[in-house]
């Protein structure tokens, strides 16, 4: 006997699923506020999450960060907004700060947004924010944003896995301090491994030369993203001992996300394939305006 829930094709109505719980925030006294943690994703306005749209449109202030675009920030019309972002040596307001002026927006019976570029939870320091928020009794909730990991490599074609390639991928920060990374570098220097690099474009030829120095091959392929998954987008893949160079001859500017491993090769093989007859059927290669780059006998030559 069929199941009276299906249509004669075997399908479950939409119409007939169970209704998912929306999400509630704890009760709160009268005029309290709430805050939410809100990955704004790599750049790319399209690639939000409904969730993150729906509390920009609610939001009566907007604390956001420098990454953070304009086209997102116009989602959140009726809100004030407050610049807090952070570039290297240069701080809008200092973490401490930040902390305490979301639990003064909330305690003034505000809906806060904490906007933040990617995910807040991968090198956003959403996890201090919450804490401190916790400690003074605000309530909060997190909307993870789609990383600038996941997003940018997407959007140059290296998948950060791949069964021939990577069975592991590790991120890491490279910021520079003291003019060096205190990093565990034989770790990072493992093959069948991606390493992706978040804010590393100035310490990039120290990386290269520390992963070579502590097992990698200097052929090892890798690849640099500038403006990921915008249509400023531009992309140099080489290996780890020319790829320096060629960024410097390519002038990419940040922000940028550095990628190594086999899982580069991949980005090669199909930049190969969409130069033939795929080029004018493949939209992405029209719209990410990258640069593709082909490797030669000593290191990366550019093509625009």
């Amino acid at each position: 006997m069929a199941d009276e829930t299906m249509d004669g094709r075997g399908i479950v109505p939409l119409r007939r699923l169970p209704r998912p719980r929306a999400y509630a925030p704890a009760a709160a006294a009268p005029n309290v506020g709430s805050v939410s943690l809100v990955g704004a994703g790599p750049g790319d306005p399209e690639l939000l999450t409904l969730k993150a749209v729906n509390r920009l449109r609610v939001a009566d202030v907007v604390v956001h960060d420098r990454l953070v675009s304009d086209a997102i920030l116009a989602i959140a019309a009726r809100a004030e907004r407050i610049y807090v972002g952070k570039a290297r040596d240069c701080h809008a307001m200092p973490q401490h700060a930040i902390n305490a002026l979301l639990v003064r927006l909330a305690r003034e019976g505000k809906r806060v947004v904490r906007l933040k570029g990617g995910d807040p939870f991968i090198f956003g320091r959403g996890g201090e924010e919450i804490e401190t928020l916790a400690a003074h009794g605000v309530a909060f909730e997190v909307i993870p944003g789609i990383s600038a990991a996941n997003g940018v490599a997407a959007a140059a074609c290296i998948p950060l896995t791949h069964r021939e390639h990577a069975q592991t991928c590790v991120f890491v920060t490279g910021h520079l301090q003291n003019g060096s990374m205190d990093l565990d570098w034989a770790a990072l220097a493992r093959p069948h491994q991606t390493l992706v690099v978040y804010m590393g474009l100035v310490a990039l030829p120290l990386l290269c030369r520390e992963l070579v120095r502590h097992g990698l091959s200097p052929d090892t392929p890798a690849a640099v993203v500038s403006h990921g998954t915008l249509p400023t987008q531009r992309i140099v893949t080489s290996t780890l001992h020319a790829l320096p160079g060629a960024v410097d001859d390519a002038a990419l500017e940040s922000p940028t996300l550095i990628i190594v491993g086999d899982v580069v090769r991949v980005r090669e093989a199909i930049d190969f394939r969409v130069s033939g007859a795929w080029a004018d059927i493949l939209p992405f290669a029209r719209m990410s305006r990258s640069m593709s780059v082909a490797p030669s006998a000593d290191g990366a030559v550019a093509n625009p």
